[in-house]
């Protein structure tokens, strides 16, 4: 029997980052940078008002309040009174008019104006009387306040972005600020999933007596789309001989990857072994976890790609598919954390697992509001007609993960637990 980590260091070490293709900026989300992107222009490019307000020359401005009430005795009144400075125009965002200040003048300015030549600082509304053609300044402003300098956020010649960043919506930002529409990328793999067995049928169909609805490959579908990739699920695909060479065969000519559930286990699937045998290396062994632990792996195709075989049972596939599928998925996005997060949390139930395997359990993920320590609650145990219930997963927001020396765990005992994708 192989370990889980033998088993996922195979898969990961075989997974292949496809090359880098270029992408139209509102697709590269969530991908990462194949190149690095340097700014060719200052960001901002012009000297400009960060907030509504009143461009000014700081040291006309400088400790001037005016004299009211409810600035007596403040110590930024002048000695010699209230300043109030003509309001000689007005700067909208956009506008390609320049304006120059002269001494003791004050011009009117939006957020994102350019500033007047010579204006070093914007009054902001607030700390005035909102003056239309003379301004008295309530409070006094310094050279820089509440400006937004050319070049402050990058200047020319600056990394904007560098190769193998993942691009979220700041880095996609920064790339249309350096004047680009488009960026070379690490593409997602292309996984092809599909399911085998003569008892499936679709869920278009009414199933008869002995008969399933294929679930596995809907939710293996999705967990591998959540995981980052483009998934087509061709379904359940035909047992023919001749019709099943043809529909591996298109698999492998448009995937990166190929997950066919139901492959394993049982003299239903040696057909299917037998064609994948012919275009490739297949393995069908025992992986030391529960559920899922009847798998195969190998590469197929003349450009050898993964091939990963799961289980019927659609929880055993999803266990499979989130343990040794998604990392393989995470490696090809170029990733360098292919797991998902693990912390320590406090068991709420007791909990009991297989002897010589690592087990998955369903959990529920909580934390106390006093103390911020993280809770456990399982959804089911590790063995059992109850390992098998899809309905557990659903409500399942993590994975208890036991090493394969625990077989029961106390109420009250720290495990390690894996989050799942967060919902809602």
């Amino acid at each position: 029997m192989r370990s889980v980590d033998e088993q996922l260091a195979m898969v990961v070490d075989a997974a292949v980052t496809p090359e880098p293709i270029r992408l139209s900026l509102t697709d590269a989300l969530g991908l990462m940078c194949a190149e690095e992107i340097a700014a060719s222009e200052p960001l901002p490019g012009f000297n400009q008002a960060a907030v509504d307000g009143y461009a000014v020359r700081s040291v006309d401005v400088g400790g001037a309040v005016a004299i009211s009430s409810a600035a007596a005795g403040s110590s930024d009144a002048p000695a010699g009174g209230a300043i109030a400075l003509p309001v000689v125009g007005e700067v909208a965002a956009g506008s390609q008019k320049p304006l120059r200040l002269q001494p003791k003048q004050a011009v009117r300015v939006a957020t994102g104006a350019p500033l007047p030549t010579l204006a070093d600082a914007v009054l902001p509304l607030e700390w005035s009387d909102r003056g239309q053609k003379r301004v008295t300044p309530r409070r006094p402003v310094h050279t820089g306040d509440f400006v937004r300098r050319t070049g402050s956020d990058i200047q020319p010649g600056d990394i904007a972005v560098r190769q193998g960043t993942v691009l979220g919506p700041a880095q996609i930002g920064l790339i249309a600020a350096a004047g680009r529409d488009k960026v070379l990328v690490y593409p997602r793999p292309r996984v092809t999933v599909m399911a085998y067995g003569l008892e499936l049928v679709d869920v278009d169909r009414d199933p008869g007596l002995g008969q399933v609805y294929d679930v596995a490959s809907y939710a293996v579908a999705a967990a591998c789309g959540e995981a980052g990739a483009d998934v087509t699920r061709v379904g359940i695909i035909n047992a023919e001989p001749r019709r099943l060479r043809e529909t591996v065969a298109n698999a492998v000519a448009r995937s990166e990857m190929v997950v066919i559930i139901g492959a394993v286990g049982g003299s239903g699937a040696d057909a299917l072994l037998s064609v994948l045998r012919e275009i490739g290396e297949v393995d069908t062994t025992r992986v030391a976890m529960h559920p899922g632990s009847v798998q195969g792996f190998g590469l197929i195709g003349d450009e050898r790609i993964p091939a990963f075989l799961l289980p019927s049972n659609p929880v055993s596939a999803l266990v499979v598919a989130e343990t040794l599928v998604r990392p393989a998925i995470r490696k090809s996005l170029g990733r360098q954390t292919t797991e998902r997060r693990t912390v320590r949390a406090r068991s709420l139930k007791p909990i009991e697992s297989i002897g010589g395997r690592r087990g998955y359990i369903r959990a529920r993920l909580m934390r106390d509001a006093t103390t911020g320590d993280y809770l456990v609650e399982s959804l089911g145990s590790v063995g059992g007609a109850a390992a098998h219930l899809l309905a557990g997963f659903a409500e399942a927001n993590a994975m208890i993960r036991l090493p394969e020396g625990i077989t029961r765990v106390r109420p009250g005992e720290i495990v390690d637990v894996e989050f799942l994708q967060q919902r809602g």
